[in-house]
């Protein structure tokens, strides 16, 4: 440590100081004055004292002086501060930015999946009434109604022969014996049952086969005279029955298919007024959330009043709605406020949720759709049955038969294809599938 003072020197065997060198401490004592002497010898002792005690002192010699922050890294330090606290501020901001792009697109697919099912939905409303008023207006077809309207009629010879004849011969052979019947009795017989058989009560029947009850009253005319005539026994009456009973199978066969088909057309009409029923009270609800009128129901039959209202009702005028609706909302920046819009327009989120309703009713109408047709092979399946009958029990010739079969056939495949053309189903199914009823907006 001595090498650090004001002076130092090296002595050797008393030799005086060399020129050049530093003076030893005796010497420059000998230069201070006394009093600037007395101020430096404390001075050394103290220092002596200091390093003595840290060389013995273990502790304190294994302490580290800390590092003094000099005044450079303390400004790198704030200023490495500062940047971490921008980014962060930039990251954060970016993130807010996010979110908030994300809520406006979000509103932004909200309006559009509400605008684009509000508006398929108006076209689906006049699809499905439309076809509703189509089914219930069907029965078969006008040539199909004709030829079944001809195997039911007693003086048709569809078959090859006239039920009106073959009663009346009946009776001459079987009842009369082919007796002449120029005989007083013999002749009010006949003359009585062609009267039976052309009644004008018997002519009017549309829903019953006009020969089932022809083929009834004969015979209870026939017990009765029967009962004062004796040329008339229970063996020519069973007899007469026997041969009577094989048109009365094939007419009631026939006329079991008819009343059947009339009573599903029925049955069917009747749920698809009920359908357009729903459909009328599922439109109002959309018309009056839209702020459209409401279609009104008066003295006039539903279909009608429905069909009025597509009038003024149009996908066209619904987005037309859309526009003026986007207008309203769009701010000087040419950009929508989705979010007020939806905000301050629930009615539209509403409509959108209801149409889970008006697709089920589409749903519904396939269902009636399809089974019209179920309805319309098990007609023609029995039929059919009834002119296997005719066949089986000698009415008809075979080759009349299977003719006649064929032809209903082709009539049947021909009512098919025209109600499948006209009411197009397909139509209806596409445009339902752009609904997407699925998705709820909340």
């Amino acid at each position: 440590m001595l090498k650090h003072l004001p002076t130092e020197v090296l002595q050797k065997n008393g030799s005086s100081p060399v020129h050049g060198e530093a003076l030893p401490l005796v010497y420059l004592a000998e230069k201070l004055s006394v009093k600037k002497w007395l101020l430096v010898v404390p001075a050394l002792f103290l220092t002596l004292l200091s390093f003595r005690a840290q060389a013995q002192d273990p502790e304190i010699k294994a302490t580290t002086t800390p590092t003094v922050k000099t005044q450079d890294t303390t400004i790198k330090h704030i200023i490495d501060e500062l940047q971490r606290i921008t980014d962060s501020d930039r990251q954060n901001s970016n993130s807010i930015q996010a979110l908030l792009q994300g809520k406006e697109l979000d509103n932004i697919s909200k309006y559009e999946l509400i605008k684009s099912n509000i508006i398929n939905a108006s076209e689906t409303y006049y699809l499905l009434n439309k076809k509703i008023i189509d089914l219930k207006s069907r029965t078969t077809t006008n040539n199909l109604d004709v030829f079944i309207t001809s195997l039911n009629n007693p003086e048709s010879k569809a078959l090859g022969f006239s039920l009106s004849d073959r009663i009346v011969d009946l009776v001459q052979k079987i009842i009369l014996k082919n007796k002449d019947e120029k005989g007083e009795k013999n002749s009010k017989i006949v003359e009585s049952t062609k009267s039976i058989i052309n009644s004008p009560i018997f002519q009017s029947f549309t829903s019953l086969t006009p020969p089932l009850a022809i083929a009834n009253s004969v015979m209870n005319f026939l017990h009765s005279v029967s009962v004062n005539n004796k040329q008339i026994n229970q063996k020519s009456l069973q007899d007469f029955e026997k041969e009577l009973n094989k048109y009365v199978v094939y007419y009631t066969a026939l006329n079991d298919a008819n009343q059947k088909f009339e009573y599903g057309l029925n049955f069917n009409k009747d749920q698809l007024g009920l359908l357009q029923d729903n459909l009328f009270d599922h439109l109002s609800f959309t018309a009056t959330s839209l702020k459209f009128a409401p279609p009104q129901k008066g003295n006039k039959p539903l279909s009608q009043t429905m069909n009025d209202y597509f009038f003024d009702f149009k996908k066209e005028k619904v987005v037309d709605f859309f526009n003026q609706l986007e207008t309203k909302y769009t701010s000087k920046g040419k950009r929508i406020d989705y979010e007020s819009l939806l905000r301050e327009n629930p009615n539209l989120k509403e409509v959108n949720n209801q149409l889970e309703d008006l697709v089920l009713q589409t749903k519904r109408f396939e269902n009636l759709y399809n089974e019209y047709f179920t309805l319309l092979d098990s007609y023609y399946a029995k039929v059919n049955n009834s002119l296997k009958i005719a066949q089986d029990n000698n009415l008809a010739e075979k080759s009349v038969i299977d003719n006649k079969q064929a032809e209903f056939r082709n009539l049947k495949t021909e009512a098919v294809q025209e109600i499948q053309a006209s009411i197009n189903i397909r139509e209806l199914y596409q445009n339902t599938e752009k609904i997407k009823y699925r998705y709820r907006i909340f």
